[in-house]
């Protein structure tokens, strides 16, 4: 595989991004008696998308393949790797120490990832300065001391729709560049700060009315 120059300089969308995470997670995926290279239309089909689209998100990191062979999947891997993460760790906090929170820090506890959730805060004295799925969490007070020793630019905000805003503003003060926002509302951040906003509920009700779409075609054509 054939490693261009410049690739990553070049403005990137956040459908790109998205895709190429999913590259790395298929490929990571990839068992080991599967054949060394791969083909852009064989990721393609892996990801649902064109192999056309494959290669032009590839060329846009740097990465292009062979016409005879392909792709060589480590080689792949390592590129798309090196584009989305830093070298080493980045550390990650939680805000919110709920159910939703908990869950959330056990799901990540013990993986083997680039992000790693270092800290978790909460107002609720009953969960302060315990450790959680070996985690520690912090009275919220402490969030820009503790954010600033862990060098911490991305959290995740589990907190109550009342106290998101409040909370994000905390954040961003502590140097926080990029937040994932489970709480329903929209927050007003700085144009520095990325947010990605999670609503369960709002995704749950557009996987039941595609259900419903789905079983009223069913009956329409039996």
């Amino acid at each position: 595989m054939k490693k261009q120059q410049g690739g990553s300089e070049r403005t990137i969308s956040e459908r790109t991004v998205s895709r190429l995470i999913l590259y790395r997670k298929r490929l990571s995926g990839a068992h080991e008696h599967q054949k060394r290279f791969i083909y852009s239309y064989e990721l393609g089909a892996m990801c649902g998308v064109s192999s056309a689209q494959v290669r032009r998100d590839l060329m846009l990191v740097g990465c292009a393949g062979s016409p005879n062979r392909g792709y060589d999947r480590r080689e792949l891997l390592a590129g798309i790797e090196e584009f989305l993460y830093r070298p080493g760790t980045q550390n990650v906090a939680l805000v919110g120490l709920g159910n939703l929170g908990r869950a959330i820090l056990s799901f990540f506890a013990g993986r083997r990832s680039r992000l790693a959730v270092v800290a978790t805060f909460d107002i609720d004295s009953a969960k302060t300065n315990c450790v959680t799925f070996g985690c520690r969490c912090y009275p919220v007070a402490d969030l820009r001391t503790v954010a600033a020793a862990a060098r911490i630019e991305v959290a995740m905000l589990t907190v109550p729709a009342a106290a998101a805003q409040a909370t994000a503003d905390l954040l961003v003060d502590a140097g926080v560049r990029g937040i994932l926002n489970f709480a329903p509302v929209t927050l007003r951040v700085p144009d520095h700060v990325f947010v990605e906003d999670i609503d369960l509920a709002m995704s749950l009700e557009k996987v039941a009315f595609f259900a419903r779409r789905g079983q009223q075609m069913e009956r329409k054509h039996a």
